[in-house]
């Protein structure tokens, strides 16, 4: 009898935008976002566009599911910085008269960007056979820091824990101790049914004082420690040799590159690097192949290194190449899902055609997507998706209602474009129509995708 493992595929559970999809500049560093504050966003158009990627990846044979959105507006989080009105009517106004910017943290449709939303560790490399996940306490940004309580009531509530699944706790939220999930983790392997190769990027330690003149100025902040990186690994009980810590190169931080997928991706042997992605550049490389061939003896890791005189790090971070999800169409053959910038920039639609031109790699297609209005906030394919890489049977543990096909697609559809406002202006945050209108988005959303009360304002006790 084969193992389970041998079933193992790769899921992408892609997030929902939410009703309150907005352009209020909340992520110093990440340079799309910044650029576009105070715009007019489009939140029907951003979920449309979201629905379509997730089809179209269905449609080329991936297993392909959805997580929802958070409750926007967020009261509790007004509330707790001491907006009480009696009505939730006066708890908005108050909020948007006295701390406008608080207000728009608890507006935040950040949760979309799943790629942050926790690290998973596949039961294939866990001591005890089930997939683990434990939510990023993003704790960087306000707006995120929001997040990590309903992404791990969600998770709970889509892997029930038991016999498949296991849960952790957030790394505690502490200064300069920013966890920002699978955004800074990948994990190579030669298919998803082998043990994998567990990659943490980290841009600081936050636990240890630098030698003087040691770490470079940063212009951005660093966003990921490494002592969380570590302690989720630790807490996935996974082995030594199948993980590897490397450091984010400053240069690419001050470019506005906040995660690593914004400047690396990897699939299963492959691993698409910017030159500049890694501190120490090749020798961080060369350790990683290592550590690899150690895991997996004679076998080696492809790296595609980009060089920066074919793609300079502004065009990189201008076009998201890297944010571009990698998938496994068939064995020895991958797809690049790429936003539609990366065609609109001619290096980087030069390099990409050589890129598919070039037989010595198993990338044989791009396909380019319009997701505009998540890519103005700062988010491309690979930041709207969580890798979850699951046997069969722990496929059929899952609601059936998550997954992405020819019937649930349609009834999503319909579902955004009866919930949705077509324009959203940062001054309509505050309108108590927009908390019921979300409010009634998402309690037809759970009945949707059969989660039942998913939300607080759900919960009768």
């Amino acid at each position: 009898m084969p193992s389970p493992t041998a079933t193992a595929r790769e899921v992408n559970f892609d997030g929902l935008v939410g009703p309150t999809h907005n352009y209020a500049g909340l992520s110093y560093g990440n340079v799309a976002s910044l650029a576009h504050r105070g715009a007019v966003s489009r939140p029907r158009d951003a979920a449309l566009q979201g629905l379509a990627k997730m089809k179209a990846l269905a449609d080329l044979g991936l297993p392909q599911a959805v997580l929802p959105p958070h409750e926007r507006p967020f009261l509790p989080a007004l509330r707790a910085f001491g907006f009480d009105g009696k009505r939730d009517a006066d708890v908005l106004a108050a909020a948007a008269r006295e701390a406008p910017a608080l207000l728009a943290a608890a507006c935040s449709a950040s949760a979309m960007w799943v790629a942050n939303a926790a690290t998973v560790t596949p039961s294939a490399d866990a001591a005890d056979g089930r997939v683990h996940f434990t939510p990023a306490n993003l704790a960087a940004k306000l707006h995120r820091s929001l997040e990590p309580a309903q992404t791990g009531r969600t998770l709970r509530a889509i892997f029930s824990a038991g016999k498949h699944f296991a849960h952790h706790p957030p790394v505690p939220a502490a200064q300069g101790l920013g966890d920002e999930g699978a955004a800074n983790h990948t994990r190579l392997a030669p298919s998803a049914a082998h043990r994998g190769l567990h990659v943490y990027v980290h841009g600081h330690h936050a636990l240890t004082q630098p030698a003087p003149g040691g770490v470079p100025r940063l212009r951005f902040p660093s966003r990921q420690a490494f002592e969380a990186s570590a302690a989720v690994a630790r807490a996935h009980h996974l082995p030594r040799a199948q993980t590897a810590f490397l450091a984010q190169a400053p240069a690419a931080i001050n470019a506005g590159v906040f995660h690593n997928d914004v400047i690396a991706v990897g699939n299963d042997d492959v691993l698409l690097h910017h030159e500049k992605a890694f501190a120490h550049g090749p020798r961080a490389v060369a350790a990683l192949r290592a550590a690899y061939a150690a895991l997996h003896p004679g076998q080696n890791l492809q790296s595609l290194r980009v060089p920066a005189r074919r793609v300079s790090l502004a065009d990189a971070v201008r076009s998201y190449l890297f944010n571009s999800q990698l998938v496994t169409l068939a064995p020895g053959r991958m797809a690049l899902i790429a936003p539609a910038e990366c065609r609109e920039l001619p290096a980087v639609r030069a390099y990409l055609d050589d890129l598919v031109a070039d037989p010595r790699n198993p990338i044989t297609a791009v396909h380019c997507f319009d997701l505009r209005e998540s890519m103005r906030n700062g988010g491309g394919p690979a930041c709207l998706r969580l890798r979850v890489t699951l046997t069969a049977a722990e496929r059929a543990a899952l609601p059936p209602g998550i997954w992405i096909n020819d019937a649930t697609y349609p009834k999503l559809v319909a579902w955004v474009k009866k919930h949705y406002r077509e324009t959203l202006a940062p001054a309509d945050l505050a309108d108590p129509a927009l908390l019921e209108e979300s409010r009634r988005a998402l309690d037809a959303l759970t009945r949707l995708l059969g989660l039942g009360a998913l939300y607080p304002f759900q919960d009768p006790t």
